[in-house]
């Protein structure tokens, strides 16, 4: 991935990927994306925030689980409360509105009466059929995360959906093997058509479609800024990683990004 200093600035302090920039004509693969800047200009404070404002939450609940005997992952405690609930709290006071849930068990709607509960589209199509979903139910500009990830955090949240100013989508960078975090990410209504292609031509990847769209990356040394990322998207597969929650929540905590203050603790 190329330094910043090697790509045109935008006034969001993200940076263009090295395609299209008018939605005419292909575009590089992921990789050669743009990045955010560590800084952010004083004159893009208010729209970026304008744009949280539009912003909805969808919290992605339509795995089965298959690696966690099929139970409801997002049920589960951390830190003496339910991914879930935590996960409402901190997406509601990001994003200033409560977020929706993409769920297929019949039960679903019984997990939280307040949500709005909508089941995937096109079903057995994995994340990225649940990530269309979002898209097309909010309508709005959407910011997914996965319900088996417990913590993270409002600001990061935020961070994402203001990358949409300029983008239709801005994911984090991560040390996973894609390099970035689909399941935490923020995608605007541009993404409806470009996921639809991807699902009709049977690529089910959760980046396929971004050599259609224009991805804004938050690199690592700004994902740094709220918390170590391989704890912030930390997920619950296995029974063994629900075991090591409360450790991780410990670490989280103390950690000096954070402040003193735990991501989505309750207050």
């Amino acid at each position: 991935m190329g330094s910043p200093g090697q790509h045109r600035r935008h006034r969001n302090g993200l940076q263009p990927d090295g395609g299209r920039a008018h939605r005419a004509g292909p575009r590089p693969h992921l990789q050669a994306s743009l990045q955010c800047a560590h800084r952010h200009r004083r004159s893009a404070r208010a729209p970026a925030r304008e744009a949280v404002l539009r912003a909805r939450g969808a919290i992605l609940a339509g795995g089965g689980a298959t690696r966690f005997g099929g139970k409801p992952k997002g049920l589960e405690m951390v830190g003496g409360e339910r991914i879930l609930d935590r996960l409402v709290r901190v997406m509601t006071a990001a994003l200033d509105e409560p977020p929706l849930l993409v769920a297929n068990l019949p039960e679903a709607p019984d997990w939280r009466p307040d949500l709005r509960v909508v089941p995937d589209i096109r079903r057995g199509l994995g994340s990225l059929g649940g990530i269309y979903t979002a898209v097309v139910e909010a309508p709005a500009p959407v910011v997914c995360v996965a319900w088996d990830m417990p913590f993270v955090p409002e600001g990061l949240l935020r961070r994402l959906a203001g990358g949409l100013l300029e983008h239709d989508a801005c994911l984090p960078q991560s040390g996973g093997r894609r390099g970035v975090e689909p399941l935490c990410a923020a995608y605007g209504p541009a993404c409806r058509e470009a996921i639809a292609r991807s699902l009709d031509q049977g690529d089910l990847r959760a980046i396929a479609f971004h050599e259609r769209i224009r991805v804004g990356i938050l690199p690592l040394s700004e994902v740094g800024r709220f918390g170590e990322p391989e704890l912030l998207f930390f997920n619950v597969n296995t029974a063994d990683d629900l075991a090591l929650t409360d450790g991780l929540w410990q670490r989280l905590e103390s950690s000096p990004s954070s402040g003193g203050k735990t991501p989505g603790r309750p207050r």
